[in-house]
């Protein structure tokens, strides 16, 4: 196989486990999926919306140029107004050129006491490294200066995302005491930190991947059309500099928030190896950080309700301030 055949490999298949990727099922009734078939349709559906969730979709966070980014956000619709909730983030995966918000794998949080805010970032084939981060920490800045608007409090925001979209979490957390990782994009003067991480299976040192890749691995990452090589713009052994840039641990300090980390032992797109590395250097330098080893596991989880209880009961603890009852 060639190098850019491991490359499409690699997206396709983050594109297909992320789309499905939820708590939900798809809304449709077999009748409706069966005419789909028939009409030949291929348009990918997110996660239903929980009964008694309100969605504000479409919600443009920051412009770059013609590029609007944009946001959605989901609520109960039985919350009061004036009791401001925590904020769960998601940032979506896809190795960085794919992917969408609209597979908010987070939406049922909403009817569990927290705002839910999905997000859309540049990807690779608009701009590389650092504009996805950029723009993950604009919509952090508007999401908490438009706190009020949302009902959220801007004292208690969490981060979560899979695979590109755990290392980009990854990276809101470490980087926050950054101001060199900040940059312009939409609403600026506003803190861009989040106080929880929850990081599903991301890179984290793109230049150890391939020393630490799986026997059948999928992908070579140090190839210069590897997802990694495209996010910054060159291949990363050649370009060392800019990659460290990129890499969550880079910027670990004793000030990050707690962090959470699942990854499946027999994942063969990002080498288990990676959330090793951040885990160790968290825990190194003081920082409050539970890892997870989902056993079997590839890239992904197939929906592991316990997996998801330990999400919870991560987010309860420290959003919302209340010890697990188990």
């Amino acid at each position: 196989m060639t190098k850019s055949r491991w490359s499409a490999a690699w997206i396709a298949a983050a594109c297909v486990m992320f789309a499905g990727f939820s708590f939900a099922d798809d809304a449709k009734k077999p009748q409706e999926k069966r005419e789909g078939r028939q009409r030949g349709e291929r348009r990918q559906r997110g996660p239903r919306v929980p009964e008694g969730v309100v969605a504000e979709r479409d919600i443009e966070y920051a412009k770059v140029g013609e590029k609007s980014l944009r946001l959605d956000v989901y609520r109960s619709e039985t919350s009061d107004e004036k009791v401001a909730q925590p904020l769960i983030v998601w940032v979506h995966g896809g190795a960085w050129r794919a992917g969408s918000r609209k597979h908010c794998s987070a939406i049922r949080f909403a009817a569990k006491g927290y705002v839910v805010a999905s997000i859309s970032y540049r990807l690779s084939q608009e701009a590389i490294f650092p504009a996805q981060l950029h723009d993950c920490k604009a919509a952090i800045r508007f999401l908490r200066k438009n706190a009020a608007r949302f009902g959220v409090d801007p004292k208690r925001f969490g981060a979560w995302g899979s695979s590109a979209g755990g290392h980009l979490v990854a990276l809101l957390g470490t980087s926050g005491d950054v101001e060199a990782m900040e940059g312009e994009v939409g609403v600026t003067g506003v803190s861009s930190r989040v106080q929880a991480v929850c990081d599903f299976f991301g890179p984290t040192d793109f230049l150890q991947m391939d020393a630490h890749s799986p026997p059948k691995q999928r992908i070579v990452h140090d190839a210069p059309n590897s997802p990694e090589s495209m996010l910054i713009g060159g291949p990363i052994q050649r370009n060392k500099k800019k990659t460290q840039a990129a890499n969550p641990i880079t910027y670990v300090s004793k000030d990050d928030p707690p962090f959470i980390i699942f990854h499946g032992d027999k994942d063969p797109l990002v080498p288990h190896h990676q959330s090793v590395l951040l885990d160790a250097a968290l825990e190194k330098v003081g920082v409050d950080v539970t890892f997870h080893t989902v056993k079997g596991a590839g890239h992904g989880f197939g929906g592991r309700r316990e997996v998801f209880e330990q999400v919870e009961a991560f987010f309860a603890k420290t959003l919302q301030g209340k010890s697990s009852s188990k």
